[in-house]
């Protein structure tokens, strides 16, 4: 089963400096039909502009995943972490027990990033911070493991999160396609973040949104390249 999400209807937050599309409620933005999807909790699309950012504030209990589009985005936390990473390239925040970070563009052009939050699959771990930056031609025309759940040794992914899910990005030149595998008892959101894309016949532009539910499904590249983002996890009413 798939079901499409237009983001022209998605919740928005314009503060000036931060321009946010939330796929599920989040701030400003309640709808009680659209806390989350099975451990996915936020997928917020965030335009940062730069000098400025999110100043230091409190997690618990909490997998953060960021995931830059485009710019750059430097995190700083209270384990005495501090990082920059660039377009393709992704941070991961265990937030466990408890940690302050901040995150902010001190790059000169618009920094835009996927803020993606996971639902830990018990609570209290030792918070733990890490980066990668992945070879952005890693994605070209194929599926690049970006992240797994920490005991899952078949997913080459290096990111490794308290949860049962698994994240994946691809670049697709225009007129290729990508199956992609959701299984019984398994669901997937995927996300357009550039390009145009169809999925099993359904058409979406830039920041469009598909849920897939147990379908395995294609995903093809329209007249233009898509760079696409997928989080395939466990079922949420699955035993």
């Amino acid at each position: 089963m798939l079901r499409a999400i237009d983001s022209a209807k998605m919740g928005r937050g314009v503060h000036g400096w931060l321009d946010s599309h939330f796929h599920f409620s989040f701030a400003e933005y309640y709808n009680p039909e659209n806390i989350n999807f099975g451990a996915l909790r936020v997928w917020n699309d965030d335009i940062v502009l730069p000098g400025t950012g999110f100043d230091t504030h409190p997690h618990r209990n909490m997998e953060i995943i960021s995931y830059v589009v485009e710019g750059e985005l430097t995190h700083g936390d209270s384990m005495g972490n501090k990082q920059t990473i660039t377009r393709g390239q992704t941070q991961y925040m265990s937030a466990g027990t408890g940690v302050w970070h901040s995150e902010h563009n001190l790059g000169n052009d618009p920094l835009r990033f996927f803020q993606i939050w996971i639902l830990v699959d018990q609570d209290d771990y030792q918070p733990a911070y890490g980066d990668h930056r992945f070879v952005w031609e890693d994605r070209i025309d194929k599926w690049l493991p970006i992240a797994t759940s920490t005991d899952n040794a078949n997913n080459p992914a290096p990111v490794k999160i308290h949860q049962d899910i698994n994240m994946y990005a691809t670049y697709l030149n225009a007129g290729n396609s990508l199956p992609f595998e959701v299984g019984p008892g398994r669901q997937a959101y995927l996300v357009v973040a550039e390009g145009r894309a169809r999925v099993n016949g359904i058409g979406l532009h830039a920041r469009d949104a598909v849920e897939i539910t147990e379908e395995d499904v294609v995903v093809e590249a329209l007249e233009e390249n898509a760079h696409i983002v997928v989080i395939e996890m466990a079922k949420e009413d699955a035993a």
